[in-house]
């Protein structure tokens, strides 16, 4: 199924006639809320969405997905995001805007081939691009949210921010089918770049207030990574809740087991790599191209997962690995909301 352009969806039934500030012509703002053009649009703010529209590789698919599909996940998310007349979660007979102040920052500023050169200067100053953007965020006080696809531009580039900003130790829950811990960047082989099968071994590499024993993993499974680098990690402290786990006890259990993320951290980094949904939806896992696997978590655990983060606290959100479809970019606005409605229901139950 080929994706619609941006003239066939604003003119279908949920968004037909809706007034919406833009990016650009065919990228309304997410939820259309506010453009923040400038770093003085942040203050107030309590969530900024960034958008990073990187994938890596010299050729023109990862993963055994088209380039193409994966850099439009931050433009079709805010698309996907417009059919949302308003920011109102029935389920809490809430209105995240009436307890949340949101603002689009827009994209990371990359160089027209960021995605297709890696080289080693290329892929560090696509990352700072991404830096840029989340440490203005940060320092506004707000949580930055940042749509994207590949690592290090959308996962290690938060982590470093986040952990940079942390006096005291940082926090991980993070959502993958993938550990992300092998010992080198595979395109590279340069062992300053936290590429997409590293990232997170290089963040505990790079940053002493990040530890293993601050980890919790959630949705590894099967047969596919090398069982040292887990041994290691799990050595270390780390926690795995995989998708068996998830099974046997129930999503609201798992909820109940992020505590290693929380005990004695001053911060926590939320972190989903969308190919944890393998094929068990809300698409099929053989959009994911080579990073499907069987025995994938649910939209809905993925979704608590994010509402359960929002309500106990968090640093930053990130998304990579969104595949091409439109109802798992639903889901990117559904995580994203009920994390927030959780950041709400917080604070509101810290007032009462």
């Amino acid at each position: 199924m080929t994706y619609p352009s941006w003239q066939d969806l604003k003119s279908g039934y949920w968004m037909e006639g809706r007034r919406l500030p833009y990016l650009a012509e065919d990228m309304p703002t997410f939820m259309g809320v506010p453009h923040a053009t400038c770093e003085a649009d942040l203050e107030g703010a309590d969530i900024a969405i960034i958008g990073s529209p990187y994938a890596t590789s010299w050729t023109d698919e990862w993963g055994g997905v088209p380039k193409s599909e994966w850099i439009e996940a931050p433009k079709r998310v805010r698309q996907q995001s417009a059919r949302y007349g308003s920011a109102y979660i029935q389920e809490f007979d809430l209105n995240v805007f009436d307890h949340i102040r949101m603002v689009d920052y827009g994209d990371a500023d990359f160089a027209p081939d960021a995605s297709y050169s890696q080289t080693t200067p290329a892929i560090l100053a696509a990352q700072a691009a991404v830096e840029a953007k989340v440490n203005a965020v940060i320092d506004a006080g707000a949580i930055p949210v940042v749509v994207g696809q590949n690592s290090p531009c959308s996962s290690y580039a938060i982590a470093k921010c986040i952990s940079e900003h942390t006096s005291g130790s940082v926090g991980v829950v993070s959502l993958d089918t993938h550990w992300d811990v092998e010992r080198i960047d595979r395109v590279t082989m340069d062992p300053r770049v936290a590429g997409p099968g590293c990232w997170l071994r290089k963040t505990y590499e790079f940053h002493s207030n990040m530890s293993p024993a601050n980890l919790v993993e959630i949705g590894p499974r099967g047969m596919i990574e090398a069982e040292d680098d887990i041994r290691d990690m799990r050595s270390r402290g780390a926690t795995l809740l995989s998708t068996w786990d998830i099974q046997q006890r129930g999503i609201e259990q798992i909820c109940k087991e992020l505590d290693p993320a929380y005990d004695g951290t001053a911060s926590v980094y939320a972190h989903f790599d969308m190919d944890v949904l393998g094929g068990a939806g809300p698409a099929p896992g053989d959009i994911l191209g080579d990073l499907g696997e069987p025995v994938g978590m649910s939209d809905y655990e993925a979704i608590r997962i994010a509402h359960e983060v929002g309500r106990r606290g968090l640093a930053g959100l990130s998304f990579i690995c969104i595949p091409p479809s439109a109802i798992t970019y639903r889901v990117i606005v559904y995580v994203i909301m009920y994390m927030a409605a959780g950041v709400a229901i917080s604070r509101r139950d810290q007032v009462a």
